[in-house]
């Protein structure tokens, strides 16, 4: 009989153990990289895209509400705009002293349409003097602010005690509050329509949720409060900058011949068009990346962030219709 010799029998050795423990670590540490950039490109991809979301909304809004600047349904002629005694309730966000500014339809005195009202580059001390509503320190300094008065863009089904609202036949209109004028100064026969009135003041506030979170955020003064009253309603966080240039007609062809940053309530007379800008800005920094890009719109001084805050400029032009159409039929 043959006996064979058996085989010794061995594991890995040390060095074998290390090779393979440092290839384990280095593939490990490879998928931990890749789960780390992954992450991180999803977390900053999100960020931008909420702030390009928000800005694009924000631009909506304004830009929407711009376009129907001076829209009083049928009636043609703001001077014919009146309010009822209820109305009588304070200085309605005008200077101070100035009661019921809000529901002013023109300028008293001069007749000048009161639709849009800008105060460019704006201060807190112009603001705050200019709109009883706003408080100190609220409003991002060197931005604009706009006022635009108009109707809603269908009649109002129901009315609200605390609505505003103008009743109007086409000749003649009253602006009113709750479900029917008390003391109105005109009669606005039949056949006659409601429309809910749709007063706000755009600016950018300091501020997201309170005063110091560093968070720039649009927003508006609007007539929806009890009374009614001026409410701030906030549309878009992270928007650092409003600046609008005012389209005028000097021509009166209906079309804008030259943009101003800084129009007068007299030269607003003519305004057809306008042209908005924004500076959107991420809510959250970016701890891989410096923002050293200049940003230039319209008049405001440009702007090197310097910091970790990703921005994006957006901008669009929209046309004043109402406002336009009030020139040329020569009111």
């Amino acid at each position: 009989m043959i006996i064979s010799p058996r085989k010794k029998q061995s594991g890995f050795s040390v060095v074998e153990l290390m090779i393979a423990l440092l290839l384990s670590m280095s593939l490990a540490a490879g998928i931990i990289a890749v789960f780390v950039n992954n992450s991180y490109s999803f977390k900053q991809d999100e960020n931008v895209g909420r702030m390009q979301d928000d800005a694009r909304h924000a631009l909506r809004e304004i830009a929407f509400d711009l376009s129907m600047a001076g829209h009083f349904a049928n009636l043609h002629i703001p001077a014919s705009v009146s309010y009822d005694g209820d109305l009588t309730i304070g200085t309605d966000c005008g200077p101070t002293g100035e009661a019921n500014w809000m529901y002013r339809a023109t300028e008293a005195g001069t007749g000048n349409n009161l639709s849009v009202m800008a105060i460019d580059n704006a201060t807190n001390a112009a603001v705050t003097a200019a709109h009883s509503c706003f408080t100190s320190g609220e409003l991002q300094d060197g931005t604009d602010v706009v006022a635009i008065r108009r109707v809603a863009g269908a009649e109002a089904a129901t009315l609200s005690a605390d609505g505003a609202y103008l009743r109007t036949n086409g000749t003649v209109g009253v602006l009113f509050s709750g479900v029917a004028p008390t003391a109105p100064p005109v009669v606005v026969a039949p056949p006659r329509a409601d429309w809910a009135y749709r007063p706000s003041i755009y600016y950018i506030r300091q501020f997201a949720n309170a005063p110091g979170d560093g968070i720039p955020t649009l927003c508006r003064k609007a007539l929806r409060g009890a009374g009614p009253s001026m409410t701030t309603e906030c549309l878009a966080t992270g928007i650092e900058n409003l600046q609008i240039e005012y389209g005028i007609d000097t021509t009166e062809n209906g079309q804008p011949n030259v943009y101003l940053t800084s129009p007068t309530l007299a030269q607003m007379q003519s305004v057809v068009s306008a042209r908005i800008f924004l500076i959107g800005r991420t809510t959250e920094i970016d701890t891989r990346y410096t923002n050293t890009k200049t940003y230039s719109i319209s008049n405001s001084p440009d702007f090197v962030p310097g910091d970790s805050f990703h921005r994006r400029v957006f901008s669009t032009s929209v046309s004043i219709q109402n406002i336009r159409t009030m020139n040329m039929m020569g009111f």
